[in-house]
């Protein structure tokens, strides 16, 4: 089955025209506008060595196919209600509506003009902006479910999908939860119940204190008592994504995260019970995806059922490596990994088998492993829901007929009792879904990894997504005028990339394809009006020893250990980014009718000068010789030595570059294709101030660039740059939030590192601390009060 998306191409996403009939919560209308490293022959002994292969037969896949067939033209539910928002509820109604399902959206007053309440047949609103009034409202959840007449509910992830009660009340009130039963979430979405089951299941965990701690003092007595030595990992104990969770090397950062992380916990989860275990220490996180159903007893030889009692049926997806990750939470994700043996993906299959009917668990779930490089892996958790990274599993299986399973669909299949889709039946091998191409993920947050991945807020213009493709897919919640609120998450897309290779054996070649098509994919991603972390994932897919498939959780604080600040072009990369600059600013002043500079023909032998950095950045010196730059030519390029730079190894040194293709400039979509030397590369174009500074990107470096005449550039060596204002006695807030804590009063002494405030934004609460030694001169702001970016909150005496 080809995936729907990549049927529709973006228009998928488009909104449709024409008045929808939209109802309130409260019943009111309203209108809205080489060598594989994962391989066949080893795994094998796997379907033999489960207690409960037995069931995994011939009969067992014929049977269920024979219920596909039966059920071709029909479907589970005639409409699904989907509790959430953002991209997961666009993801869920691209399924229902191949599959002919009606879909119902909920959306808070903050979301009305979002992408998702346009992309449902139906869409009610909650009620305002906080989620505890809306998205975790269930009392206007389940008054909507009955007014819509809605059959059944996916919860997507995050908010209610985790709460064992709110399933357990859809189930009561008639509708089915597409998601694990409430017994199984309360099993295995709470983190402490979950790893007592898990070890007596004999499943290998991470070692911790048994019970949620009572209070900071018993956390600090057990890490001083040895018990549970530092590094430690303080965690929510009825949640994940990262949310309520930090890592503590002392006790003062012990101190500091406790009342942080128990808010966190409390708002996300409801719950603000905290775990403390053991933190591994450069571990890969490991994480497998499993599809459950309940199967029928086996039947004995006269036709009848030999018991009354059901089995589970479990299938497991390929691995998924997810430890490029920031404040514990992922940002790339890809399948399967170059890290495990096959015996150790045997040994950890077994477990996630045997964990699964152990709780006889059903439809979509996640089991998750830190690895270490001696492959000794402990069990983390378990996700009761469908995961972020799904579609990672999704790409990286299929046949040669391009069929690809629908985690989505599988769900609502098993919701309706139907047992596993057909094409899962007939790529399973026993328990084994086996890889067939590498997927790899990259999340695209409004977030700022420059200063320490703060979120972002604004409206996305310009905004333009990559063109999607057989081996690119892009699953986004948003569009272009979308605003970025600071009240939910901030992700605004998951952008797949897969390798073109299909075989049997996924190769590292196999991943140095997929690893290609996505940074070609975050070079067309035009993403203005926010800060976003594309350019750090460009950085990070750049970096060798990624590519080389050395990924530890580790990774971020050893490749940026003073954090990033932005992506950096070898010498190289600079003369090619200067000689497209000069190239793409000639297309554009011909499209534009603007007279050429001085120096831009042939004719001209002084050639021109292009800045990498404004006004007073680099400059490089580009001859365009024997064409006339707009479909083939030879090209010098020099970088030339500023008055105020000492000599250097780059410096007046002459490269010929060949242009070999016409320039591809695509206006709309702010990017250019510029192929020298047989390389074609994306430049994103996205707009000129009114110094004639021009905004370019290429490889995830984005810069102003100016292009001058030889004269204009030795009249511009006179000006001098402007005094920057000086701020090191201020703290600003970085972001807009709002203001939840002061920590000092004025007159305080502080010394680096000391805490500050806190400020929370987009349901994440961010610990300013000290800059400098001081003394707090004076506060300018109030607890609670709402602030700006760049707000001034206290001011340092001046030395």
């Amino acid at each position: 089955m080809n995936y729907i998306a990549r049927n529709l191409g973006r228009s998928g996403r488009s909104f449709r025209n024409g008045n929808r009939r939209c109802r309130m919560a409260s019943g009111a209308i309203t209108t809205i506008i080489q060598t594989p490293f994962w391989g066949n022959d080893k795994t094998e002994s796997l379907i033999s060595s489960c207690n409960s292969s037995r069931y995994l037969s011939t009969t067992s896949s014929s049977t269920s196919s024979t219920n596909d067939n039966h059920r071709k033209n029909k479907k589970p539910f005639d409409k699904v209600l989907i509790a959430n928002r953002g991209e997961i509820v666009q993801r869920v109604v691209r399924t229902c509506r191949e599959l002919g399902i009606q879909t119902v959206a909920v959306y808070s007053t903050a979301d009305a003009q979002a992408p998702f309440v346009q992309e449902a047949d139906e869409a009610v609103c909650l009620g305002p902006a906080p989620a505890s009034q809306s998205y975790l409202n269930t009392q206007a959840i389940l008054r909507t479910i009955h007014d819509t007449g809605a059959q059944a509910v996916h919860p997507g992830y995050g908010f209610l999908s985790e709460n064992a009660n709110f399933a357990k009340i859809i189930a009561e009130n008639n509708a089915v939860w597409l998601g694990p039963p409430a017994r199984a979430i309360s099993q295995m979405g709470d983190k402490l119940a979950s790893k007592l089951i898990a070890h007596k299941a004999g499943v290998t965990i991470v070692p911790g204190h048994e019970t949620p701690m009572e209070s900071l003092e018993q956390a600090m007595q057990l890490c001083e008592d040895g018990i549970v030595p530092y590094p430690v990992l303080l965690k929510a104990a009825a949640g994940g994504g990262g949310k309520g969770m930090r890592v503590c090397f002392n006790s003062q950062d012990l101190k500091e995260a406790w009342n942080v992380s128990k808010a966190e916990s409390l708002q996300f989860f409801g719950d603000d019970r905290l775990l403390l275990e053991k933190y591994i220490e450069n571990p890969h996180h490991i994480e497998f995806q499993v599809m459950c159903s309940p199967s029928p007893p086996p039947s004995s030889s006269d036709g009848n059922a030999a018991a009354t009692t059901t089995t589970t049926d479990v299938v497991v997806f390929p691995e998924r490596e997810c430890s490029i990750q920031r404040r514990n939470q992922k940002i790339i994700e890809e399948s399967p990994s170059m890290l495990l043996t096959e015996e150790t993906r045997n040994t950890m299959i077994e477990q996630v088998v045997r964990l699964c009917q152990t709780v006889g668990y059903e439809s979509a779930g996640t089991l998750e492993f830190l690895v270490d490089e001696q492959q000794n892996f402990y069990f983390l958790e378990m996700n009761t829901r469908l995961q972020v990274e799904h579609c990672v599993s999704e790409e990286a299986v299929g046949d040669a007929r391009n069929r690809k399973i629908d985690l989505v669909k599988a769900m609502l299949w098993i919701g309706a009792g139907w047992g596993f889709p057909e094409e899962i039946e007939q790529m399973r091998d026993g328990f084994i879904i086996r890889p067939t191409r590498h997927a790899i993920e990259a999340r695209i947050y409004a977030e700022d990894p420059t200063r320490a991945f703060l979120p972002s807020t604004g409206p996305l213009l310009p905004y333009v997504e990559p063109t999607t493709s057989p081996t690119l897919r892009v699953d986004s919640g948003v569009a272009e005028g979308h605003v970025v609120t600071p009240h939910y998450d901030p992700m605004l897309s998951k952008v797949i990339a897969s390798s073109d290779t299909l075989g049997s054996s996924i190769t590292a070649k196999s991943r140095n394809e997929a690893i290609e098509t996505l940074k070609h994919a975050l070079d067309e991603y035009v993403i203005e009006g926010v800060q976003h972390n594309a350019r750090l994932i460009q950085a990070v897919l750049r970096n060798n020893a990624f590519v080389r498939g050395e990924t530890p959780t580790s990774f971020l604080p050893t490749h940026f250990p003073d954090g990033f600040h932005g992506v950096e072009l070898t010498t190289s990369e600079k003369e090619e980014f200067a000689v497209a600059a000069v190239l793409i600013d000639t297309t554009r002043r011909t499209l534009l009718r603007q007279p050429p500079l001085v120096g831009r023909t042939t004719s001209d032998t002084q050639g021109l000068v292009v800045r990498l950095g404004g006004f007073f950045g680099d400059p490089y010196l580009v001859h365009i010789k024997n064409g006339d730059g707009s479909n083939q030519a030879s090209i010098t390029v020099e970088r030339l030595q500023k008055a105020d730079e000492s000599e250097s190894n780059d410096v007046n040194k002459r490269r010929t570059l060949l242009l070999d293709a016409p320039i591809n400039f695509q206006h709309n979509r702010h990017l250019a294709q510029v192929s020298l030397d047989g390389v074609p590369r994306n430049v994103q174009v996205i707009g000129e101030n009114k110094t004639g500074e021009i905004k370019m990107q290429m490889y995830g470096w984005d810069t102003s660039i100016l292009v001058q005449s030889p004269r204009e550039y030795e009249l511009s060596k006179y000006m001098k740059p402007p005094v920057q204002v000086d701020t090191s006695s201020l703290l600003q807030s970085p972001m807009p939030g709002t203001l939840i804590s002061l920590a000092v009063q004025e007159g305080d002494q502080v010394e680096t590192g000391h805490e500050l405030c806190i400020v929370e934004a987009m349901k994440m609460q961010n610990i300013l601390k000290s800059p400098r030694n001081g003394t707090i001169a004076k506060i300018r702001v109030q607890v609670g009060e709402s602030l700006k970016a760049d707000q001034v909150i206290l001011e340092f005496e001046t030395e």
